[in-house]
C-alpha cells in the first residue's frame, strides 16, 4: 500500500472507530447505520458531493456550511452531523468514503452479519436475493447482507464474493475456461 493511501486509511479507521464507539455508548447504532447508508448512497449518486469532500479549492468554512446543510436536509443524527463538521474543520472530508466503509464493517460485525458482494447478469428478484442470502447463511452460519450489482457482460450466472472466498458461476467465466481448454488441446 502506498504511503498516502495508508495515511488516509489510518485517518478513516480512527474516525470510523470513534464514531462507532460513540454510537454504541449512546445506543444509536441503528441511526448510525441509517446515516452511513444515506451518505454512501449520496456519494454514489452525486458527483457534486464527491467534489465537495475532495476538492482542495473549497475552503474549510464552505465545506462546513455545506456539510451542515446536507446533514440537515438528509435528517442525519446529531452525532453524524457533528462528526462531519469536525472532519470539515480538520480538512478530513476526503476520507469520508473510507470512513463509511469502515462503519459498515463495524456495524455488520456488531450485528453478526457478513456482507456478500454479488454481481449478476440481470437484477436479482427479491425471491432470488432471499434464497441466495439463506443459502449463504447456511454456509457461513451468520446473517448475510447482499450488496448487489449488475454486469451484463457476465451473460448469465453470478459472481459471489464472501470474505476471501469467490464463487464464479457466470457464463462468461465458463466460456473463458472452455476457451483456455481448447487452446491447450490445439
Amino acid at each position: 500500500m502506498s504511503e498516502p493511501a495508508s495515511i488516509s486509511s489510518g485517518i478513516a479507521a480512527r474516525y470510523a472507530t470513534a464514531l462507532f464507539e460513540l454510537a454504541r455508548e449512546a445506543g444509536a447504532i441503528p441511526a448510525l447505520e441509517s446515516d452511513a447508508d444515506a451518505l454512501t448512497a449520496a456519494l454514489s449518486t452525486s458527483v457534486d458531493f464527491g467534489t465537495l469532500i475532495s476538492s482542495p479549492v473549497i475552503s474549510r468554512d464552505d465545506q462546513a456550511r455545506s456539510m451542515a446543510a446536507i446533514a440537515a436536509k438528509m435528517g442525519l443524527s446529531d452525532l453524524t452531523a457533528n462528526t462531519l463538521q469536525l472532519m470539515a474543520a480538520k480538512r478530513r472530508l476526503f476520507v469520508l468514503p473510507y470512513v463509511l466503509t469502515g462503519l459498515a464493517a463495524r456495524i455488520a460485525e456488531e450485528k453478526g452479519e457478513v456482507t456478500a458482494e454479488v454481481t449478476s447478469a440481470t437484477a436479482l428478484t427479491p425471491e432470488q436475493a432471499n434464497t441466495l442470502a439463506a443459502t449463504l447463511k447456511a454456509r457461513v452460519g451468520k446473517d448475510v447482507k447482499l450488496k448487489t450489482t449488475v454486469d451484463e457482460s457476465l451473460i448469465g450466472g453470478l459472481v459471489v464474493k464472501l470474505g476471501s472466498t469467490m464463487i464464479d458461476t457466470s457464463v462468461k467465466a465458463k466460456l473463458a475456461a472452455l476457451q483456455n481448454a481448447m487452446k491447450e488441446v490445439g
